[in-house]
């Protein structure tokens, strides 16, 4: 069997942190998000996976491996409409590490998660009563009547909103990794499993560009 060229140059991208990461953050979101409150523990503990996996992914962010490091992909909104843009038109630029639109989508889930596992953790202190959170939350006799009914219903309809939400963004997400993988003749999926990439030196017609940019157009 005679294999492409560039199967001899891969370069590894993701290390085992952040494959693992992302896989177990799959996992643990689809669990939480299908489970919901039956069975309420299997919901609660896959919301818990959730949120320390978001903190070591922060943490890597500041002082793991190149390409898993925030500095690495620091892309100004400018930056992601412009590659979107070609990447729609079949012509985006290929990146050895998260593109402009990848990387916004990288930051917007940590947050969306973060959130909804801070919302989840405030549910769980009102309903149940446990969790974290719980001796920060007023009983039900301290407060007047309806109030904390009320406060339970804000935070229950907030998770719903943040849930929902992270699932929008896991869809274009997924959609995004197709068409690049489309575009770029390049299996994204695969290469989250086995960490590597082709180099960038191996795209046929057109020269090598730096591996690494920060752009921050348009942030400011």
């Amino acid at each position: 069997m005679i294999k492409p060229a560039f199967a001899n140059n891969l370069v590894k991208v993701w290390d085992p942190l952040v494959r693992t990461g992302h896989w177990v953050l799959v996992i643990a979101f689809f669990t939480a998000y299908f489970t919901e409150d039956d069975p309420l523990t299997v919901h609660v503990w896959a919301g818990y996976v959730v949120g320390a996996t978001v903190i070591v992914r922060i943490v890597w962010g500041f002082v793991g491996t190149t390409h898993a490091r925030f500095r690495d992909f620091l892309y100004g909104p400018v930056a992601a409409l412009r590659y979107l843009g070609n990447l729609l038109r079949g012509k985006g630029r290929r990146y050895l590490g998260h593109s402009p639109a990848g990387a916004v989508m990288v930051i917007l889930l940590l947050l969306s998660l973060a959130a909804a596992t801070w919302s989840g953790l405030m549910v769980y202190a009102y309903d149940q009563q446990a969790g974290p959170l719980a001796s920060f939350v007023a009983s039900p006799d301290v407060l007047p009547a309806g109030e904390f009914e009320a406060r339970e219903e804000y935070w229950e309809e907030t998770h719903e909103v943040l849930a929902n939400l992270t699932l929008f963004l896991v869809i274009l997400h997924i959609a995004g990794v197709f068409l690049a993988s489309f575009v770029h003749h390049e299996n994204l999926v695969r290469a989250m499993f086995t960490g590597r990439k082709r180099g960038l030196g191996n795209d046929s017609g057109t020269p090598a560009p730096a591996e690494h940019e920060t752009m921050v157009d348009g942030a400011g």
